[in-house]
Parts: C-alpha cells; structure tokens; sequence
C-alpha cells in the first residue's frame, strides 16, 4: 500500500512492538506527529517539557524493561537538545532509537532555518546513525537502526529523516519482526577451557561484576557461576543489582566510592574475573597498581574493551550469560573458606556507616529501602547521592537501578524515572537528586504532573554542588569555588506550581512520615531533604592512588 514517510515511520515503530514515545515536536517534524496522532490509540506519546527529558526518559524506560526506548524531536535545537541523552546512552550501552526530521533535502547544507547535520554531530556518540533521503530507503533504516541498536553491546542509534521525506509516498510492506531475535558471536570452546583451568588453579579468586552482566540477563548464571567458585563479589556501578546485594559473597561496590572490603579484596586476589565491566578509571583507581597480584580473566561482548584500560591474561569474547552457563557446566564445586573469611573480616570491620542521629543522604537512602523492601526502581542524578544511593540501598535484581555511570550527567535521573515509570508502571520509582542536579531538568515535574505519573522525587539538599565541594575540601584547599548554592529557591513551592505535591523535612521523622505518605499517593510527589552542606562520601581513593589506599573519615 501507498504510504506517506510519516506514516511509514509509525507502521515501522508498530512492527518493532513500540507503544510508546518521548519527544517535543517542530516544525520539521509535523508530518510525523500528524501520523501519530492518528495511531495515538496504539502508541502512547509522552511530551516533557524539554527535549533532553525525552532522551533521558527513552533511556530510563530501556533500562528498566530492557526494550529498545524511543524518542522524537524535531530539526535544529530540538535535535542538538537530545545530544547529552543520546551521549549518556552510548556511554552506558543502552539501546535507544532517536528519530529527527531536518530541512527539505533541497535544503540541506545551506544553513537553512533550524538545520542541523545531526547525523555528524551524533556520529561520534551512536552505534550507527543514518539521514534517510529517499522515502523508499525509510522503512529498511528503520528497521535496521532497531536490530543495531539491541544487537552485541546495545548503544543509541539516530535517524534524522529531512521534512519532504516525511511528506513523500512510496509503497510500504508490513514485516514480522522477532525483537527477541539478537545476533551473539560464537564462544570458542578454548576460551571457556582457559577459564575454566584458571579459575580451578586460583586459591583467591574474586568476582568484578559490570552493566554487561544486566544488559546480558545473566543474574540467575551469575549466581551460580559465584557460588560454583565459591568467590567474593564486587560490582560497579553498572552492574548493581547483577547479583543481589542481600547475599553473604557480595562484598559491595569496588573503586573511588567502593567499599573497603572490595577495594583490599581485588588488590589481594589472585584472580579476578571481570564479568561484562569496562574497567573505568573510577573503579581502577591508579591502573598500574591495580589487582597487581592477579591474573585477569575479562569476559565481554566487546572484543575492543578487552586488553583497552587493563592488559588481561585471558577472555572470553560472547554474550555473559552464554559464557557463564557454559562455564558452568565445565567446573566442578570450588571451596576457598580462608578466602572467603578473610573478604568476611574485612566486610565486618570496615562496613558502610553514617552519623545515627542526624538526617543525612545515606539515612534517607536506607530508610527509602526499608521503606520500599528493596522492591524499588531507584533513579539518580550524579554526585554524592549517586554514591550513597548505590553503597545503603541493596538491590538484589538488576534493572532496578538506573544511573548515568560513564557520563556522569547531571539532569538524567528525573526524565530517566518517568521513562520508568511508564515502563513498569506496577513498580515503585523513586529518583534520588541532589539539589544540584534537580535544577538541571526539574521542569519535568510538570511532565510528571500533566500525566500524573507517580514517581516519588527525593532531593538531598545540602545547599552546594555536593561531590564538588567534597574535593575543594579534602584537596583544593577548602576554596569553594561556584559550588554554594545559597539562594532563595524553594523546591516545595516550585513542585506546587508544577502541579505535583511538595514536603520539605528536616528531621528523620519528617522523612520517614514523608516518605510513608509518598507511597500511598498516586501523584509525583517532591521531598525536600534538609541535610548538612558538608556530608561526605565515604570511602574514598585520592585521585592518582591505588584502590588498596581507600581512606575514611576515621583515617583522617
């Protein structure tokens, strides 16, 4: 049949099973909301109030459901507006699907109102992105940048479709689309007989666990796989919730923040096996130093992340879970009970604390768990929250915490947790902010509250730009440059006039009823959380230091 490139977008956006979209519309991109209006039955459209909150929110929904997330926007600053989600996707390999419509073709390269070369302006940031400009070429990229975009190690693709695209007919074919349907390399056998040999000779093996782990489903694998080698667990920020943060081997989060107990016990092993993490500079600390005892046994679905930051002995290239099931049906039951003792000392006599009395982020973090019984969706922006929310809340299945990991953007959380939301909407979704953060896209309460989507928003306000103001401290000097945000802005009133309710608390009782009552509404609800301006995160590795070195407010 006869099918305008607008509507062709739609039919395609249906193959692939999507129901529903974020975006802001313009100009350029009319002929596809006048599409969408007219299927508005079978795709839901969400409109945030910025275009940065669609990425964000495309993003949030992939990671909580593990499909692919979309977003729209329109030519020019629409499409620029959706750089620094697409950014944080690619960084944190999340599979998203950005369509943008441009000038006419005939229009294309002459700086014509609102034109933007978003296609090499993104080329840098994407798995793949495409310009379409021949409407018969339209449903074929569609269809691609989807199978891209979940395919291998997942990450964003852009399609940016110029307006007489849109506007022009060409004849459409439905296809059946698998979405379940992903492409993995072949394992070599040999890879898993080195795995397997390795982890038989170690006395002191230990377990890294990073996003490849979530992104692969491969917890149920994991869980064996730690307990067949009978190793302690550490994960990265990504990887939290991979293995659950309730049982005995976890040891907690490795690196800059990470807990003791993980810092010594990967600087002591004797094998550290690295399930589906990067070895990002905040985990590795000072690389020369770093697991200097161990060998290392990488698994990854990325042949170009293996041997890139840390130099490994051996790998396995395939889907984690794959290798891990394969793994364990070749090994036999490992026992390391001094091992495992030793990882257990330390867990007891350096475990996570915070002053008992006083409201504080880390409180606020674990009443939220003993609140929500760890059944949570947890959303963050970046900082000191980011910390606390991944050291005190145990998340125990994965997709259930969602956080810009190597980009570090501030700004992500709240559009993140509105894409959650709608993702799973019987869940809980709670976004973690600092007062900092909350003012880069706190406009998306309005966008919570025209929909009333009931996430629960919790802002740490200490009044400063808080991670900032931790380094100043301990190593500029205590010269707090640009980072007191000592003003009149009052969260409570700005969530009213948004729409959504507002409490302001500044005790634990405070909180703890807030908190309470947030639960039973089914409104967006804003709590502002009174805290110290000098609340710190602990542990902490210096920058430059070895792991080994972690220090807290006690060492100093």
């Amino acid at each position: 049949m006869q099918l305008t490139g607008a509507e062709i977008v739609i039919e395609c956006l249906k193959e692939q099973g999507v129901d529903i979209v974020f975006g802001y519309p313009g100009g350029a991109i009319l002929n596809v909301y006048d599409a969408l209006y007219k299927h508005s039955d079978e795709i839901t459209h969400i409109l945030t109030s910025h275009e940065q909150g669609a990425s964000h929110a495309a993003d949030g929904y992939a990671r909580a459901t593990g499909k692919v997330g979309v977003c729209l926007a329109t030519s020019g600053p629409g499409a620029t507006n959706l750089v620094t989600g697409i950014a944080t996707a690619y960084m944190d390999s999340i599979p998203i699907v950005a369509i943008t419509c441009n000038v006419g073709v005939s229009l294309l390269g002459k700086d014509s109102f609102q034109e933007i070369d978003i296609a090499g302006v993104t080329m840098p940031i994407t798995k793949h992105n495409y310009i379409v400009k021949d409407v018969k070429d339209l449903a074929d990229t569609i269809r691609k940048a989807f199978a891209i975009a979940r395919t291998g190690r997942p990450g964003p693709v852009l399609i940016d479709i110029p307006k007489d695209v849109t506007a022009n007919q060409c004849e459409y074919e439905k296809a059946e689309i698998d979405t379940t349907l992903v492409t993995k390399p072949e394992i070599n056998p040999e890879e898993i007989e080195t795995a397997v040999e390795m982890i038989k000779a170690s006395k002191k093996p230990y377990i890294f666990v990073g996003g490849g782990a979530v992104l692969s489903g491969a917890s149920e694998s994991l869980k064996e796989f730690a307990h067949k080698i009978d190793a302690p667990v550490a994960d990265s920020l990504m990887g939290k919730g991979a293995f659950p943060g309730t049982d005995d081997l976890y040891s907690g989060m490795l690196g800059m923040h990470g807990t003791k107990a993980s810092n010594y016990g990967v600087s002591q092993c004797d094998l550290l096996v690295v399930v589906g993490a990067r070895f990002s500079d905040r985990v590795t600390g000072n690389a020369k130093k770093f697991a200097s005892g161990a060998k290392i046994l990488q698994i990854d679905i990325d042949p170009a992340e293996i041997d890139k930051n840390i130099m490994t002995h051996a790998s396995i290239h395939g889907d984690i879970r794959e290798a891990l099931e394969l793994i364990n049906e070749r090994l036999e039951q490992q026992e390391h009970e001094a091992w495992k003792a030793q990882i257990e000392e330390y867990k007891q006599k350096h475990p996570l604390t915070y002053h008992p009395d006083v409201l504080s982020g880390p409180f606020v973090v674990e009443e939220i768990y003993r609140q929500t019984k760890g059944e949570a969706v947890i959303t963050t922006e970046v900082g000191q929250h980011q910390m606390w929310a991944a050291q005190f809340y145990k998340y125990t299945r994965p997709r259930t915490f969602l956080t810009s990991g190597g980009l570090g953007t501030m700004g992500y959380g709240l559009g993140a947790s509105i894409g959650a939301k709608m993702g799973v909407p019987e869940k809980t979704v709670v976004n973690i902010a600092g007062d900092g953060c909350f003012r880069m896209n706190m406009n998306e309460i309005a966008t919570a509250a025209r929909y009333n989507i009931p996430i629960i928003q919790v802002v740490i306000n200490n009044h400063v730009l808080g991670m900032v103001r931790q380094w100043q401290n301990l190593f500029y000097g205590q010269r707090y440059s640009a980072t007191v945000l000592n003003d009149a802005v009052d969260f409570v009133k700005l969530a009213e006039a948004m729409g959504a309710v507002g409490i302001r608390v500044t005790t634990q009782e405070e909180f703890r009823e807030a908190f309470a009552k947030a639960l039973t509404m089914q409104r967006p609800i804003v709590i502002d959380c009174q805290i110290d301006c000098d609340d710190k995160v602990w542990p902490m590795v210096a920058p430059g230091a070895a792991i080994s070195e972690a220090f807290s407010e006690e060492d100093l």
